[in-house]
């Protein structure tokens, strides 16, 4: 590699048809969408100087520019199911050295359905290469697991390991269906006795560009295997595995709140988010909530500093407009499709879903955060909630979980901005 700064190309195919999981690319995991997590990771690697993201669908495309990554339109003859994904890396090699004019020293594969990849595992395939260790590199983690074959072909139920060598003959002497792969199985050693093997993670992957081009393939020359944290392997290719993301988010992910340089509105839910979620009805009917004066403080300095605010509920009751009223916030309520008053709002006032907060508890919320950048649940949301929130407030609903929203925005004194 040269002394001068190398060019690092870092691309993640992300097409727009998905069988196992339709739109995978775009599903959010941990409030992000998969694609944007993708980019995220790469744009905070060390090495990386360039990212695109190649696409055939438009709506990734735009996820892709709005996360800080290009995007380049993909064929229609790179984009089936049988395409492969080093076509894609050609293709995308090929049209940003035309179109930016300089030649890319080490191009960087990276799959945006595993959502933990580290910005420190793309650092890692890429330094490989870059500083001349390897031509090419790959994460992997630690594996102690005994590997087994069924020896009769799935595709037309032939036996395929009549002929296969080594220990581990079925007794009868009759046709071998299983064997170890890896292992004996008449002899099996303890784990600290066998060798260390390692599974591809399928997160990311380096080459230098001009073997790339010559072999057309990611593995060629010396190989180099970056060891990454087996907690964090997970490849999205059916809707289990996208539930396990977004039940590992909270712990896995790194704990992120925005500040006011990232939010133009804040939208809040009502019961469960600025209430216990209880209810009271006296004799003659009439509802009762309790409410936290902290959070009408929140609200007040929001209000101050010029953030856009609503109260969105799906409840039509006297007690929502009142709150409303008091806190001096428009108010939608008695909404059947959240999501859709909440489009509509955005759109009457020219405001950017992608820079509005909600905050919300139940699984009524979850359309709203698939449309927001800033999907926020409160402490004791329901799991579902929580698993598909950005941020989780340390307050529970009703105990001052929207000053907090507050303070994450203005500071924890809620100052208001000199003018």
């Amino acid at each position: 590699m040269s002394s001068t700064t190398p060019t690092v190309l870092a691309v993640i195919p992300a097409r727009g048809g998905s069988k196992g999981v339709p739109a995978k690319n775009l599903a959010p995991v941990g409030g992000v969408p998969l694609v944007a997590r993708a980019v995220r990771a790469c744009l905070g690697a060390r090495l990386v100087t360039d990212v695109i993201v190649s696409t055939d669908d438009d709506a990734i495309a735009a996820t892709a520019r709005a996360a800080g990554a290009g995007a380049l339109p993909r064929p229609a003859e790179l984009s089936g199911d049988t395409a492969t994904s080093e076509s894609a890396l050609l293709h995308a090699l090929g049209a940003f050295e035309a179109t930016h004019g300089r030649r890319v020293d080490v191009v960087l594969l990276i799959q945006c359905t595993s959502p933990f990849l580290t910005s420190s595992d793309v650092d890692g395939v890429a330094s490989e290469v870059v500083h001349g260790a390897a031509d090419t590199a790959l994460t992997v983690a630690p594996s102690h697991g005994f590997l087994w074959r069924d020896g009769r072909d799935r595709r037309d139920g032939r036996d395929r390991d009549r002929d296969h060598a080594g220990a581990g003959a079925d007794s009868d002497g009759g046709a071998r269906r299983t064997y170890g792969v890896n292992h004996d199985k008449a002899h099996r050693p303890r784990r600290q006795d066998r060798p260390q093997d390692f599974l591809e993670t399928g997160a990311a992957y380096a080459m230098t560009a001009e073997g790339l081009r010559t072999h057309g393939h990611r593995f060629f020359g010396r190989t180099a295997l970056v060891v990454t944290d087996p907690a964090r392997v997970l490849e999205i290719d059916d809707p289990h595995d996208l539930a396990r993301a977004r039940a590992l988010a909270p712990l896995l992910d790194e704990k992120v709140t925005p500040d006011l340089a990232a939010v133009d509105a804040v939208v809040l839910d009502f019961d469960g988010t600025q209430t216990d979620d209880r209810v009271l009805i006296d004799s003659d009917g009439r509802e009762l909530v309790a409410v936290h004066r902290g959070d009408g403080l929140g609200v007040a300095a929001l209000r101050r500093c010029g953030v856009r605010l609503l109260i969105l509920s799906s409840e039509r009751n006297p007690v929502v407009a009142a709150r409303a009223r008091k806190l001096a916030v428009p108010v939608l309520h008695g909404v059947e499709r959240k999501d859709l008053a909440l489009k509509q709002w955005c759109d009457e006032h020219a405001i950017d879903p992608r820079r509005v907060l909600y905050a919300g508890n139940d699984v009524n919320d979850l359309p709203c955060f698939g449309l927001v950048g800033w999907p926020v649940a409160v402490a004791d949301a329901h799991d579902a909630v929580r698993a598909a929130a950005r941020a989780v407030t340390a307050a529970p609903g009703g105990a001052g979980a929207i000053r907090e929203i507050a303070a994450w925005l203005l500071g924890p004194t809620l100052s208001t901005p000199a003018p």
